[in-house]
């Protein structure tokens, strides 16, 4: 249903299967080291591929790649809903080059264990398990948080509460903190036509109907204080729903406003020539956010020291 929705309007930016769909691990770090022994120290698990982790109580697939010393941060890459980790393989390719980078399936996504049957995740379930993951491929060192869409709403409300890890965060087309409320209020119940599917669609998944029957809650934007954080927002995304596109386009431009509350040193940037999947878009506008957000935690992290 997810992908399915994406495809024909590509308007609720809550998943994103189709402008990723094509990309692949690259084989210059895509072996499968799964039955690899990790030796997990300050700088965490320093393996090399995809491999299976166990993480309360799942099975997790995990890719890494990249080497840096401990004093810089781990780099974990969050895909939007509907899609696995090979959607932001490119991007880990690109940063890899100077930094350690993660990313992950998260439960319901390509190759991790699927939530049981019946059951409904929420932002806690998530945090756990990002948590989990975090300690056995972080250790002591600081982490970049960077996800897009749905990644970057799980990232979003991951990390107020746990800055004494995540030190810095990107949002590539975040999902909006109140896309239930919004998406209510921008297109009406009585709208006819694709805007019916666009809203309805919304609704289902926010209730948990996705893959990873995940509840997209409304909530407000907590703060993390003043750790680095650039956001990233689209420029032109709503063209399939006409009648309704100017108004989901301030809608979504109001929504990424409001994660600036995240952090007084937060910046908000349209990527220019983009749409929802800015990554693929305009790759080098994202590859130029999560190297600026590392940097300045390095710096940071130098400077207390």
């Amino acid at each position: 249903m997810f992908r399915t929705l994406a495809k024909a309007t590509a308007a609720i930016a809550v998943v994103c299967a189709v402008a990723g769909a094509g990309l692949v691990l690259n084989e210059e770090y895509g072996k499968d080291d799964s039955d690899a022994k990790d030796t997990t120290a300050s700088a965490g698990a320093s393996f090399t591929g995809t491999k299976k982790i166990d993480a309360d109580g799942h099975t997790v697939n995990v890719s890494c790649s990249g080497h840096s010393d401990a004093d810089r941060p781990l780099v974990m890459l969050m895909a939007g809903g509907g899609e696995g980790l090979d959607n932001m393989a490119a991007l880990q390719k690109s940063l890899s080059r100077t930094d350690r980078v993660c990313s992950y399936d998260r439960l319901g996504e390509g190759k991790s264990d699927k939530p049981a049957p019946g059951t409904l995740q929420t932002v806690n379930d998530t945090g756990v398990l990002l948590t989990k993951l975090l300690d056995h491929l972080a250790g002591d060192r600081p982490v970049v948080l960077a996800g897009h869409s749905l990644g970057g709403y799980i990232a979003a409300r991951y990390t107020p509460d746990h800055t004494d890890r995540v030190k810095g965060l990107v949002l590539l087309d975040a999902t909006v903190p109140h896309l239930t409320r919004d998406m209510n209020r921008t297109i009406p119940a009585d709208a006819t036509g694709p805007a019916t599917q666009v809203r309805d669609g919304a609704l289902a998944a926010n209730e948990g109907q996705n893959p990873e029957q995940f509840v997209i809650a409304d909530g407000p934007v907590h703060s993390a204080r003043d750790i680095p954080v650039e956001i990233l927002k689209h420029e032109s995304q709503y063209a399939a729903v006409p009648e309704y596109g100017p108004a989901l386009e301030t809608m979504w431009a109001k929504g990424q406003q409001e994660w600036q509350q995240l952090s007084t040193a937060a910046e908000l940037t349209t990527a220019k020539d983009s749409g929802h999947y800015i990554h693929t878009d305009r790759p080098d506008l994202a590859l130029e956010a999560v190297q600026s957000v590392t940097a300045r935690v390095t710096a940071r992290v130098t400077d207390a020291r």
